[in-house]
């Protein structure tokens, strides 16, 4: 018997898992931290490294508590988090400015400087994260940050993703340099490849802006997988979080990489991590380049195999909006959904509500419904966006399997599954192909992984896996609901890239006009 803690840090909240190598999950516990947002500027969310790090000691006090596991006990942590969640930092690791989280798209301006530059310079580098860089990554929120910080700029030392800060944090580590970066963040958000030297070259980034003069030195140090340690517990934090002082903290990860490992992932599975948003995660055997990926990274997911992301910026969040705008919660709305049909609401629901992460990478667009009528009610658009996101996700599928990508089976993992039986045989019938959902809940399970590994209780990823994940249940399409969703998927497809790509004349600037009309109109009550 081990037992190890597995940490996982989502949007609102930190949950804390204590999991034994024989038994299995033992308890869980949950801290909530605020997200500021702003009503004037929709692509603004932050949130404090401080809020976080009081959250996490919290929700570790109270697994323990509650499982009655000695602290001596627990053999090692591992963390994930949301991401890109990028802070910028000056001396001893000190916070210069709150978290710009994985949802802020105020970069926007940013990230397509950065891809436009990638393309003049012939950058390689941009072909390994789909070719369009994004608002939601580093060096674009990184940018933004020293565009508008600039009484800041002389403290700034270095920045960090979310799961390497935390982790340094924790190991009681105050010099940049020594902090360990994860391959997972920086692979898939920061155009670190270690085929073609690290970095993008400094020259390539002064061309993006002269403000990034010296960053890429800034942001050197070791990358590693997650079977590597990123130091072990301090005793400070030690006595915050309740812990015993020195067990190993393994180098961090993304929330939606890791939930795949713990949902099962194996080579040429995709996992759907559904939350929030939606991150589709796969582990391939070889390298296969997919135009509109969120990046294809060596060790990103398995460290000894190629992991490739994709997806939907908001799920969750639509269903949530939906629910709020009819004054109700997602949960009463979604009871009697299991009566509806295929395409009975004649509504076609385009999930653009925090832009397209993938395979437009555009984050100037907005949800667009087509099909109302004045009976229609709000458990209608709910169905609808349940449909709208699988044929989002259907899209993608078939962007990846057109360029080389084997998908052997579909999981679908994240919060969402687990309690909407609906979503699941929606997505089974719209792809076409049976969907295996985890019977437990595998949120932290995969960080659970990561520290047996750290702690040496198993030996490799697969071992650990067959030993903690869940078995599944499937949900098998039905022939007849497949036959509707093969017509809406040709509307579908239609005004996805109709609507979606700016270079379309006829339909291309509609969302990206009405957007700007509205920040104008902000900014013009404002003053």
């Amino acid at each position: 018997m081990a037992v190890v803690a597995g940490v996982d840090f989502g949007t609102l909240s930190v949950r804390v898992s204590l999991v034994d190598s024989e038994r299995g999950l033992l308890a869980s516990a949950i801290a909530e931290y605020p997200l500021h947002r702003k009503r004037e500027d929709p692509e603004y969310a932050t949130q404090s490294h401080d809020d976080h790090m009081r959250a996490l000691a919290a929700a570790t006090r109270e697994v323990v508590r509650k499982s009655a596991v000695p602290a001596d006990q627990i053999l090692a942590i591992a963390l994930d988090t949301t991401g890109s969640s990028v802070i910028p930092v000056g001396r001893n690791l000190h916070p210069l400015d709150d978290y710009y989280l994985w949802c802020d798209h105020r970069a926007k301006a940013e990230a397509a400087e950065i891809t436009a530059a990638a393309h003049r310079e012939k950058l390689a580098a941009i072909d390994w994260c789909g070719g369009v860089y994004s608002s939601e990554w580093g060096f674009s929120k990184l940018l933004h940050w020293l565009r508008h910080n600039p009484g800041k700029r002389s403290q700034f030392e270095s920045a960090f993703e979310h799961c390497d800060m935390v982790a340094a944090t924790l190991c009681g580590i105050t010099d940049a340099k020594q902090v360990k970066r994860s391959i997972c963040a920086m692979g898939h958000k920061w155009l670190w490849n270690a085929s073609l030297g690290g970095l993008p070259p400094e020259d390539f980034l002064i061309k993006v802006d002269p403000l990034f003069a010296g960053v890429r030195e800034k942001l050197n140090g070791e990358y590693a997988t997650s079977d590597k340690l990123a130091g072990r517990l301090s005793p400070y934090w030690a006595e915050k979080l309740g812990l015993k002082p020195g067990i190993p903290i393994p180098v961090g990860a993304f929330d939606a990489h890791w939930d795949a490992i713990g949902a099962g992932c194996r080579s040429e599975d995709i996992v759907n991590v559904v939350g929030t948003s939606t991150c589709i995660i796969g582990i391939t055997p070889s390298v296969q380049l997919v135009p509109g990926v969120c990046g294809v990274v060596q060790g990103s997911v398995h460290p000894q195999r190629t992991g490739i992301e994709a997806g939907l910026s908001a799920v969750g969040d639509i269903f949530q909006s939906i629910a709020a705008r009819a004054g109700t919660d997602v949960s009463t709305l979604t009871k009697g959904l299991d009566k509806y049909r295929p395409g009975q609401t004649g509504l076609l629901r385009i999930t653009w509500d925090n832009g397209d992460r993938t395979v437009l990478v555009n984050p100037n667009l907005r949800g667009i419904t087509f099909g109302w009528n004045l009976q229609t009610t709000a458990q209608d658009e709910l169905f609808a966006a349940i449909e709208g996101t699988a044929l989002h996700t259907r899209v993608i599928l078939d962007r990846m399997e057109q360029h080389g990508v084997i998908v052997r089976r579909v999981i679908n993992a994240g919060g969402i599954p687990q309690k909407n039986d609906v979503l699941n045989q929606v997505y089974a019938n719209v792809l076409g192909r049976p969907v295996l959902v985890p019977a437990g809940n595998v949120v932290s399970l995969g960080s659970a992984i990561f520290a047996f590994l750290a702690a040496g209780v198993f030996k490799t990823v697969e071992e650990a896996q067959d030993k903690i994940c869940p078995a599944y249940k499937v949900f098998q399409p039905e022939i007849s609901a497949k036959a509707v969703y093969e017509e809406l998927y040709a509307f579908y497809s239609k005004i996805y890239f109709a609507f979606g790509r700016p270079q379309s004349a006829e339909f291309g600037n509609v969302l990206p006009g009405l957007i700007q009309l509205s920040e104008s109109a902000h900014a013009d009550a404002a003053h």
